[in-house]
């Protein structure tokens, strides 16, 4: 194992400390703030550990063991139309409808961060005088075609057009830098160091990557497994054999979304190697939330877990019919993905927060977040601010809040609960019985999205190396961010140009099922310092990449570890959770309006996407306007 130095965990990179700002385009800032005021007015600059941030959570968890956060609490003297818990997306679009159907109320949203956007959250960097962007939750509007009515008259009044992404997103950039996906092996865990380039065997179907031919079984002979590991990998990848027979034609899809891809494999394919499963296990987590024993094989498979030539005709038939799902592709990203679009809702709520009409000035905008909570604007935005308590009472609601150690109340005619759904009971410990228990049971993935800023990405072009999948280390994968370009913001072109690298992992504990997974996850991410993984990010890079003169105390320039010990909305797994009436799953029952208080928040329709959150909030204005 390296050591510190040769880590370059002495170098002074901007981890801990905030980076100053320079402008993102000509015009591009409201103010220029002195480097003093950084992290205290401009929440994206900072760096180090952010997400669930120090100082973001304590009153939530103070709330759940029971501690008195009542006592003593101060009238702010405050009266409004709608009070809204939560600054994310359905909070922020709650808020939007609202003044839709009530354009002269008054409106104050509540949340726990000290920056609005939820889950959508902005990383900025400055890097030898360039600036450079990163997203550190919410992704990308992801096959926008699809969105309901609501959620596409909302884009369209913010002025996101998606066409634009089609210019946007370079879509033949990895293939023109001839960068594909492969595997980093750690010594630790096989023995010995090192990346194999195999676009074959671990496909990201979401990325346009270099798939230049390859004999699958010369790269397999290359990894450090064992033989029989690497027959049956040679097996699994390589030789077209259909494993299901009439089975898959017949029962086509309930038979592979009722089992496991552990379970696939082993049972149907006749996989024996543990190493081989153990391999593979982690590959799923990034993007369905969990491991492969937890992933139903049909998942599994259409993401690119290899196996699929194991199907026979019922795999061809599947690619055939789901064809459709390649028309529209995974383009529509911005730069700080959908942070884009809550600094859009922003903007509409609170005009003189910024001038931004489109997404792409917003992009480049340094908003001033003094003019957030301005007592002479009709919505106020206060960040930092913990709800503990959501009443009804005969004039409306009544709601606590708890920052800088006080509590204070504020009354109101309605309330949104656009947070995370399981804290809803704890908020109103009224709520009817059955309510509350069907909010308990919508536990949320715990994810962690990190950005590492590069200096230059050399070591990545001589690697060919675009997306790594890391099944030993703390993240399960990294890649180089998605090049996606707006006028006055360019993506990095040359490898001698500073890049932003994206690191991902759903934490989980093979064995347990997934909610058990969920909450044991949360515990061990929020036990884990900042300083382990950075460490661990390090090793990884200096693993991957050392033999194509990566230096990652020279080369690595910023990292900032969004956490998030409750990520992803829960979504039902068909491996353990049953099929359920219209109107009787646990997101339908916990969502009832409760008198003056509604509940929104992709929660509340068990869906982690931004067009859910969106439905939710237009769902539950529309109980309360």
């Amino acid at each position: 194992m390296a050591n510190d130095r040769a880590l370059g965990l002495h170098t002074n990179i901007n981890r801990r400390d905030f980076i100053q700002a320079s402008a993102l385009g000509t015009g591009a800032f409201l103010a220029a703030p002195s480097r003093a005021n950084i992290a205290k007015n401009y929440p994206p600059m900072k760096t180090g550990l952010r997400g669930s941030h120090v100082g973001s959570f304590e009153n939530a968890h103070a709330l759940v063991t029971g501690q008195d956060l009542l006592t003593g609490a101060s009238n702010a003297n405050e009266e409004y139309d709608l009070i809204v818990v939560g600054a994310g997306i359905s909070g922020l679009s709650a808020a939007y409808f609202y003044r839709q159907e009530h354009p002269d109320a008054r409106i104050l949203i509540l949340d726990n961060h000290d920056d609005f956007g939820g889950h959508a959250k902005r990383n900025e960097f400055n890097v030898d005088g360039k600036s450079l962007i990163g997203y550190g939750g919410s992704q990308s509007l992801e096959s926008p075609a699809d969105y309901s009515t609501v959620a596409k008259k909302l884009l369209a009044e913010l002025s996101v057009d998606t066409d634009c992404f089609y210019d946007a997103f370079d879509q033949s950039f990895y293939k023109r830098h001839k960068l594909t996906s492969g595997v980093y092996f750690d010594k630790e865990t096989y023995g010995r160091e090192g990346f194999v380039a195999a676009p074959f065997m671990l496909d990201a179907p979401l990325m346009g990557f270099d798939r230049s031919a390859q004999d699958p079984q010369a790269v397999i002979e290359k990894m450090p497994l064992s033989d029989a590991s690497k027959r049956e990998l040679i097996s699994l990848v390589n030789e077209p054999e259909d494993k299901l027979g009439e089975t898959g034609i017949t029962d086509v899809p309930d038979y592979l979304t009722h089992k496991s891809y552990d379970a696939f494999i082993t049972d149907d394919v006749g996989i024996q190697s543990q190493e081989l499963i153990e391999l593979l296990r982690r590959y799923s987590t990034g993007y369905f939330g969990g491991g492969t024993d937890q992933t139903p094989a049909l998942y599994a498979l259409s993401f690119g877990l290899p196996g699929i030539k194991k199907t026979g005709t019922w795999g061809a038939q599947w690619l055939k019919t789901n064809a459709s799902r390649l028309v529209e592709p995974y383009i529509f990203h911005f730069p700080d993905g959908n942070a884009s679009v809550a600094r859009l809702l922003v903007r509409s709520l609170i005009p003189e927060f910024g001038s931004a009409r489109a997404p792409s000035d917003v992009l480049l905008k340094h908003f001033n977040y003094d003019l957030l909570d301005n007592r002479n604007h009709a919505v106020r935005i206060r960040l930092q601010s913990t709800a503990v308590r959501v009443s009804n009472i005969d004039s409306g609601v009544e709601v606590f809040y708890r920052t800088a150690g006080q509590t204070h109340r504020v009354s109101g005619k309605k309330s949104i609960l656009a947070c995370y759904n399981t804290m809803v009971p704890f908020l109103c410990p009224d709520l009817p019985r059955g309510q509350r228990a069907a909010l308990s049971e919508l536990v949320k993935i715990p994810l962690v999205y990190t950005n590492v800023v590069l200096r230059n990405w050399r070591a990545l072009k001589k690697a060919h190396a675009g997306f790594v999948y890391t099944p030993s280390a703390f993240h399960s994968y990294f890649m180089l961010d998605f090049p996606v370009s707006f006028p006055g913001y360019h993506f990095s072109e040359s490898p001698d140009d500073p890049v932003v690298l994206h690191f991902s992992e759903a934490l989980i504990e093979p064995g347990l099922p997934p909610k058990a997974q969920s909450r044991a996850g949360r515990g061990r991410l929020l036990a884990t310092p900042f300083a382990t993984i950075e460490r661990d990010i390090r090793q990884t890079l200096a693993g991957t990449l050392g033999e194509y003169d990566f230096d990652p105390g020279r080369d690595i320039a910023a990292i900032t570890v969004n956490r998030w010990p409750h990520g992803y909305a829960y979504t039902y797994n068909p491996l353990f959770d049953p099929e359920y009436d219209q109107g009787e799953a646990p997101h339908e029952r916990g969502r009832m309006r409760f008198g003056n208080i509604a509940i929104a928040n992709s929660d509340a329709g068990a869906r982690a996407y931004l067009d859910e959150a969106i439905d939710q909030a237009h769902r539950a204005v529309s109980e309360v306007a």
